[in-house]
């Protein structure tokens, strides 16, 4: 009797020794998290092609931002190009992501991006309304980042300057956990 009793016991005495004692640690997030977190503002915006809207409009999806002037400088290429790595690593669940590019200048976009930015967003904003809702990290400029905002349009993670493969590896790491977290609410399209 006594050995059904510690058979039945045991798991309960297990998880409140694993609890208690060993305290497992989650794998903190690679982004950083924004608290408290910072909703789309109604800033206006300008496609390429000149039609005016408002930065509230992208509200139901999750984004992956980029901010760059219009020149993009090597930096800002190699931040597109990962802005559209991760969306395509995330295999079936990157229709739940759309890129946007944020223009922060009126310089004209060069020809030969417009390939890379067929599947994304591009819309030219006010740098000073962007400096006032985005914040780069101390010592970094705000071009430096790639931001998330989620679909109820708050702005929530920054990822670290100078993203390069490995850090773009830990970066899908943290994409991959928020889209399965919010898998029973978010569905794909506005």
């Amino acid at each position: 009797m006594l050995a059904i009793l510690m058979v039945c016991a045991a798991p309960v005495i297990a998880s409140y020794f694993t609890y208690y004692v060993i305290r497992p640690k989650g794998q903190p997030a690679f982004g950083t998290l924004i608290d408290p977190q910072r909703p789309l503002p109604a800033i206006s915006t300008q496609t390429l092609d000149g039609q005016a809207g408002e930065l509230t409009a992208l509200k139901g999806q999750w984004l992956l931002l980029s901010v760059a002037g219009g020149a993009c400088a090597d930096r800002c290429e190699k931040n597109l190009y990962f802005q559209r790595q991760l969306r395509e690593a995330l295999g079936k669940e990157k229709d739940r992501l759309d890129r946007v590019w944020l223009v922060n200048d009126g310089v004209a976009v060069r020809d030969s991006l417009l390939p890379a930015l067929a599947s994304s967003t591009v819309l030219r904003v006010a740098p000073a309304a962007l400096a006032q809702w985005l914040e780069p990290a101390t010592g970094r400029r705000l071009q430096d980042h790639l931001y998330l905002v989620d679909p109820l349009g708050n702005w929530m993670m920054r990822f670290p300057a100078d993203i390069d493969a490995d850090a773009a590896a830990k970066a899908k790491r943290d994409l991959d956990r928020l889209l399965r977290a919010s898998s029973s609410w978010d569905q794909p399209g506005r």
